[in-house]
């Protein structure tokens, strides 16, 4: 059995985009042309999900309205004549089966997963933070749900971090499987370096068994005093095997203003019509700043 529903937290203040963060959700930043989590929900939608639970939270509406259907916009563009754009934005509302679910207090993101249990049921399900994006997009999830397919167990996304960077992830200790796939035996969120199990941190691609609730329910607060998903594996692990799949390709982090820059001058970089003039900019930007350093 394969998941057909998937998870998709946003209901986090994005402090780190704070001021623009108080009144737009960050995960309605725009990455060049489309807004953050649109491009998580259409990797889920490509992986065979047929219901998307969005988690979201006081001052998120603008990510409902963003997949909602909007008539007068549509009339307007209908008069103008605009076909490409009217198809656009009703396609938006043809994406996806989406419901949402409040979480209340942001206290983290197990408690946000945990949000989505009733909706879930007793099923496995995707789980997929939006901040994180694979220039493999939906096939990282395709083979993750292979792995699952094959096992019946939680998979992982794992990606390996330089030494200084495993104090900002959960990492994973496990053994090696076959090609890319581990089976995990420990996991730690955000350890001290001299800490840490190995450098195979976890990047927000999850299939998961629904048994992670009854252990998400049970998991006391940990790092930052939030309910860390992480937690909750390692207690469902004493009781499931739980397995890991090594990313392969670029990844980009869009949940920093640094890292969403980065992410989308690369994502500009690739896109068919923007790309070739990107390149161009931004050789003149450094000629220009090699001129200035002269």
């Amino acid at each position: 059995m394969r998941p057909r529903k998937a998870v998709i937290p946003a209901g986090g203040w994005g402090t780190r985009f704070l001021p623009t963060t108080k009144s737009q959700p960050k995960e309605m930043l725009p990455l060049v042309d489309r807004p953050i989590i649109h491009y998580a929900v259409e990797e889920v939608v490509r992986c065979g999900a047929e219901l998307v639970v969005i988690v979201s939270s006081l001052g998120k509406r603008a990510v409902e309205d963003y997949f909602d259907k909007n008539a007068d916009l549509e009339l307007f563009l209908e008069r103008k004549g605009d076909t490409s754009l009217l198809h656009k934005v009703r396609q938006l509302a043809d994406m996806a089966d989406i419901c949402y679910v409040r979480q209340k207090e942001q206290l983290g993101l197990g408690h946000a997963v945990l949000t989505a249990k009733q909706v879930v049921g007793n099923e496995p399900f995707m789980l997929v933070l939006p901040d994180d994006l694979f220039e493999q997009q939906e096939r990282v999830l395709q083979r993750m749900a292979d792995i699952f397919e094959q096992h019946q167990a939680s998979v992982l996304a794992v990606r390996r971090v330089n030494e200084d960077q495993v104090s900002r992830y959960g990492i994973i200790e496990a053994s090696s499987i076959g090609d890319r796939t581990y089976r995990v035996t420990s996991l730690v969120e955000k350890p001290k370096r001299e800490e840490a199990p190995s450098n195979l941190a976890i990047m927000g691609r999850y299939i998961l068994t629904p048994q992670v609730f009854e252990e998400l329910e049970n998991t006391s607060p940990g790092a930052g005093k939030e309910i860390q998903l992480t937690d909750g594996l390692r207690r469902l692990l004493s009781r499931q095997a739980i397995y890991a799949y090594e990313v392969e390709g670029d990844y980009y982090d869009a949940g920093t203003p640094l890292g969403w820059i980065k992410a989308t001058i690369a994502l500009a970089l690739k896109h068919p019509e923007m790309g070739p003039e990107i390149r161009e900019y931004l050789k003149s930007l450094v000629s220009v700043s090699r001129s200035d350093a002269c």
